[in-house]
């Protein structure tokens, strides 16, 4: 299984900490949170990753290289400056993800969810990781009924940005869409949609604060050594 990691995004409410730095490669525990995910999906027995680009993403691309120093071959989707969104994005590198079902996993996220598990998963067309609401999304995305994923029901929980795809949820390319909203939306209705809960650590890192959280989550699990000061 390959597995896209989504890191073309502008990081807005990162700012100013993401204006000279992109937010994948801001730094929990003395690692660029990109190189964290790279680490565990590789620990998993993922080698096969496609990142993508946007805000300053030659960056990134330097900074991971083609993915030996952990193991991993790392290929690359840039988008350019103007973001695309996670949809469009995808669906221009389905080629790159082959035939089988593919994992999609945000940049930003310090998780311990094992990753293993996404091999397990039975994909029609969407299977998404869902997390207990955190602050910043207090309504949740997707309600779990019977292991199907709906999107209108009560006790909401929200998508962790952990998610495995089959190429068939992208055909046919939904015209216009550019986010993953319309293709999430289009396999709840054909009842093609599935979900698993997660109760462990899933730190989405997407703000100055969040990012100061983790950090302090990272520095109270490991000690002293886990301290790393600024970005």
């Amino acid at each position: 299984m390959r597995v896209m990691i989504l890191a073309a995004g502008r990081g807005e409410r990162m700012r100013p900490l993401s204006d000279e730095i992109p937010k994948p490669l801001l730094e929990v525990a003395g690692k660029p949170l990109v190189v964290l995910t790279v680490e565990r999906l590789v620990e998993a027995g993922f080698v096969e990753l496609v990142v993508n680009l946007g805000w300053r993403g030659r960056q990134i691309r330097e900074y991971l290289d083609d993915g030996s120093r952990w193991g991993a071959s790392i290929s690359y989707s840039d988008e350019g400056g103007r973001p695309i969104g996670t949809g469009a994005g995808i669906v221009r590198v389905l080629p790159q993800l082959g035939p089988g079902p593919f994992a999609v996993i945000s940049a930003d996220l310090r998780t311990d969810f094992p990753f293993e598990r996404l091999r397990r998963a039975a994909v029609r067309e969407a299977h998404l990781v869902l997390v207990p609401n955190p602050d910043h999304n207090p309504g949740g995305d997707f309600t779990l009924k019977d292991g199907s994923l709906l999107r209108a029901g009560p006790d909401r929980l929200t998508y962790s940005g952990i998610g495995v795809f089959s190429p068939a949820a992208f055909r046919p390319v939904i015209a216009g869409a550019a986010s993953l909203a319309p293709y999430l939306d289009r396999a709840c209705s054909r009842g093609a949609a599935t979900g698993e809960v997660y109760h462990g650590m899933c730190d989405n890192v997407g703000t100055p604060a969040q990012l100061a959280a983790a950090r302090d989550r990272a520095t109270r699990t490991s000690g002293p050594a886990g301290r790393r000061p600024g970005p």
